[in-house]
Formats: C-alpha cells, sequence, structure tokens
C-alpha cells in the first residue's frame, strides 16, 4: 500500500511540474500557466474553449448522475467578493453569453455538466472555483445578481461527463 501512495505522490508531482510548463494561448497572447495560477487539474484553454470532447458528449454514453445543491452567482463583489475581475478560477476571461458553473476540486476544469434549467439543456464546463463550493455542489454563472437570486437554491440531478475528472 505504501508503494502504491508513493507511485500516486509522484506521478501528482510529475503531472503538476507538465501543467506548469505548458503554454496557451489566449486572447491572442502567449501565457505560461504557472502552478501558482492554476490547479493540477488545470486542462489547457484549448481544451476548455472546444465545444465538445471528440465524438459529442451525448454520444459516448460515459455521463452519470449527481443529485447535487445547485445555487448561483454572478461576477459582482457581493458573490465573489475580492475575485470579482471578471477570470475564473482555472483563468477563463468572461465574455458576454457565457454559461459555466463553479464546482469542487473533485471536478476537473473542463468537465462537462447538464444541470437542468441552466443554459437550455446543454453541456456547460467546470470553469471556476468557489470558497463555499465543497462536495456535490455547484455554483451556476449568471452575468446579472439579480439573474442569480432569481435561480435561488435547487436540489438537482446533474449528469457529469467523467471524462476529465480527477476522481
Amino acid at each position: 500500500m505504501a508503494v502504491v501512495a508513493i507511485i500516486m505522490l509522484v506521478r501528482t508531482c510529475v503531472l503538476s511540474c507538465v501543467i506548469s510548463a505548458v503554454y496557451t494561448k489566449a486572447d491572442g497572447r502567449v501565457t505560461s500557466l504557472s502552478a501558482a495560477a492554476t490547479e493540477p487539474d488545470a486542462v489547457s484553454q484549448a481544451a476548455l474553449n472546444e465545444s465538445e470532447i471528440e465524438g459529442g458528449p451525448e454520444q459516448s454514453g460515459e455521463w452519470r448522475t449527481v443529485r447535487m445543491r445547485v445555487t448561483a452567482y454572478c461576477p459582482c463583489e457581493k458573490c465573489c467578493g475580492e475575485y470579482a475581475d471578471g477570470i475564473t478560477a482555472c483563468g477563463h476571461k468572461i465574455r458576454p453569453g457565457d454559461a459555466f458553473v463553479a464546482a469542487d476540486k473533485q471536478y476537473s476544469f473542463g468537465t462537462e455538466m447538464l444541470i437542468p434549467g441552466y443554459k437550455n439543456g446543454q453541456p456547460v464546463k467546470v470553469l471556476d472555483r468557489g470558497g463555499a463550493i465543497r462536495g456535490d455542489r455547484l455554483d451556476v454563472f449568471f452575468h446579472s445578481h439579480e439573474e442569480a437570486l432569481k435561480w435561488g437554491v435547487k436540489y438537482l440531478d446533474v449528469k457529469v461527463h467523467p471524462g476529465l475528472q480527477t476522481r
């Protein structure tokens, strides 16, 4: 058991080093993603911007259903505090029309989810984290505080595409 734990630790450290050296093109400039700026579960910006994983998530048949507490937030100071700068935890710059979620670290950036009543049933990606987001809990993103308040708190069966999850 100790050998397995050591192997997993070494694998995680190597993966973290590789991720810290990744370069991605964002907004016409090349940006280095450092381990300090991203989490070890980060994926490349190119993967985050792809609309679907090859073959489409619905065609893969790999969705699983998880009962989650789903709340909402917007990019204002009330919702985001000092992080109300329009940039998500994975470095995504928020644009008009964006739809995404903040999720626990057990869901890697880029993990796709289907949330009833959000984005007309289309898949959305995990692009953010939140201080109160732990376990099977999500925050769905809205562009205005009024929309976020209107959503309220919902307990929903969320479909999760496991292709990019860390656990």
